[in-house]
């Protein structure tokens, strides 16, 4: 992968312009934990959540690996336009949701299988999100290469599934699913159309939403070390909620200048 994230030079100003932000939650919004239901937003992260959301006129949207009824949770209580399980579920700005599932007998029988195998393996957990499946070993890091040649098997077991590898996880998921194509189908759909988008995660699983952040001349932001296609870097979770944070303060301050102009040519155009 090649190393494009800008370790050395702050994120640009966003000023200015329209922007469509995309958040991943897991590692960037929120820190990370040893099980995933351990997992939370602090209450303040949120309301800035919110606040941005009413800043950009609707145009943000969360983009996780998580389903979109965990993210509610995590989020509450907001309601925002989320791509859940890398895009396999999409809830749009207008409430409709988006789902790719999964044949019942396939799902079925490849739960069974997985779930027969982790419970041998302590330590390890199974992640059930209806179309794709989780394969955690966080606390237990010696089963890191059999349940990735678990995963593996599976895979190729079912060929219209795909391995998703994460931070101390392997998801299997559906092929043609990632968070490219959820950023990419947002952006067609108002509020975010003609929007630049701006994304920010951390993980391998955000990779894809780089990519196609970057080639909509957009604003890709890589939480963290290691190589990435993302073009700047926030170097941890505290560091992202203090940028939510400034960013704010400047919007804030771009839409009083704003107002003051409009009030300015108004009292102008009277006399």
């Amino acid at each position: 992968m090649t190393q494009t994230a800008n370790e050395n030079s702050m994120l640009p100003a966003l000023s200015g312009g329209l922007y469509a932000f995309f958040f991943d939650v897991d590692g960037t919004l929120a820190t990370l934990q040893p099980r995933p239901d351990d997992v939370s937003i602090p209450a303040e992260v949120c309301s800035h959540l919110q606040r941005l959301a009413e800043l950009c006129h609707g145009a943000l949207a969360l983009v996780s690996g998580r389903p979109v009824a965990q993210l509610d949770q995590l989020a509450a209580p907001l309601t925002l336009p989320t791509a859940g399980v890398h895009g396999a579920e999409r809830r749009d700005a207008q409430g409709e949701m988006h789902c790719v599932s999964l044949p019942e007998d396939v799902a079925r029988a490849l739960q069974h299988q997985l779930q027969s195998t982790l419970d041998q393996w302590p330590g390890t957990e199974l992640e059930v999100k209806g179309m794709a499946f989780a394969l955690h070993y966080r606390r237990a890091m010696q089963y890191e290469q059999a349940i990735l040649q678990l995963a593996e098997e599976a895979v190729a077991r079912y060929p219209a599934l795909a391995l998703q590898p994460g931070k101390c996880v392997v998801e299997i998921k559906p092929q043609g699913i990632d968070k490219g194509a959820a950023i990419s189908a947002f952006m067609q759909e108002t509020p975010f159309t003609g929007r630049i988008p701006v994304f920010i995660g951390d993980d391998l699983t955000d990779e894809k939403g780089f990519l196609a952040v970057n080639a909509m001349q957009g604003i890709s932001v890589k939480v963290g070390e290691g190589s990435s296609h993302a073009r700047y870097r926030l170097h941890g979770v505290k560091e992202v909620h203090q940028w939510l944070e400034q960013l704010l303060l400047q919007l804030e301050k771009d839409k009083t200048t704003s107002l003051r102009s409009q009030d300015y040519e108004s009292l102008s155009g009277r006399i």
